[in-house]
């Protein structure tokens, strides 16, 4: 428990990897998602460079398997530091095609999840004084499309949800942050008809988190937004 502890949520292979290898360069991380294989993957990597990874397997949508989650980690690494919510998921499809089960799992996996996983860190970062939380977020959450309608919903709650903490949070010490990923992530192992410059690189939105988690604190950013240096906007 030497180490400060940070909490990656939502590890795949494109920004949760790159996030978990970034914290690990001087944090204990640990990494929360639903697939153990894939959590020991990037664990297992961490742990032949050199850094501390803990496997924390759990579906965010629910508040038992959080909750020991975050127990496991409190027990084995320390009271976490920093959170990076990654875990975001949505059926894309319009009004006539995205069924209710749909929009309400949306909702669950990025909104519900997030509001546990703050909840089960705040305490802790306010007792300290010190912290920070970073959201991952959506163009969908500022602007949503006509596919948008269980997505968008879903994220403009998650964006909600962090402005709240914020104005909560903030004047206790812990930073909170939300992030629009405006654009197409590139992630490894997926084949998408794009040249490698029209996409953003999960590299880049760590070196963005890891930013935001270490400002000053006489200048928080509370809403920030990355995009390729070609996309319109």
């Amino acid at each position: 428990m030497s180490k400060r502890v940070a909490v990656v949520v939502g590890v795949g292979p494109g920004t949760g990897a790159a996030l978990a290898r970034r914290f690990s360069a001087e944090y204990a991380v640990a990494l929360v998602a639903r697939g153990a294989d894939k959590l020991k993957s990037v664990a297992d990597e961490i742990r032949a460079r050199g850094g501390e990874a803990l496997e924390a397997p759990a579906d965010v949508t629910n508040a038992r398997e959080v909750h020991a989650a975050f127990d496991g980690i409190r027990a084995k690494l320390g009271a976490p530091d920093v959170l990076l919510y990654n875990a975001g998921s949505g059926t894309w499809g319009t009004i006539a095609e995205v069924t209710p089960e749909q929009f309400e799992g949306a909702w669950r996996t990025n909104a519900f999840g997030g509001f546990l996983c703050a909840r089960e860190v705040a305490a802790d970062m306010v007792a300290r004084g010190s912290g920070a939380m970073v959201f991952t977020g959506a163009t969908a959450g500022v602007k949503a499309g006509p596919k948008s309608v269980a997505f968008g919903p879903a994220k403009f709650a998650t964006r909600g949800l962090a402005q709240s903490l914020a104005r909560d949070l903030g004047p206790k010490g812990v930073h909170v942050a939300w992030v629009n990923i405006d654009g197409v992530i590139d992630v490894p192992g997926r084949s998408l008809p794009m040249k490698p410059e029209d996409l953003i690189r999960p590299e880049a939105i760590a070196e963005t988190f890891w930013f935001l988690a270490h400002q000053d604190r006489s200048a928080w950013t509370m809403e920030t937004e990355v995009r390729p240096f070609k996309e319109k906007f």
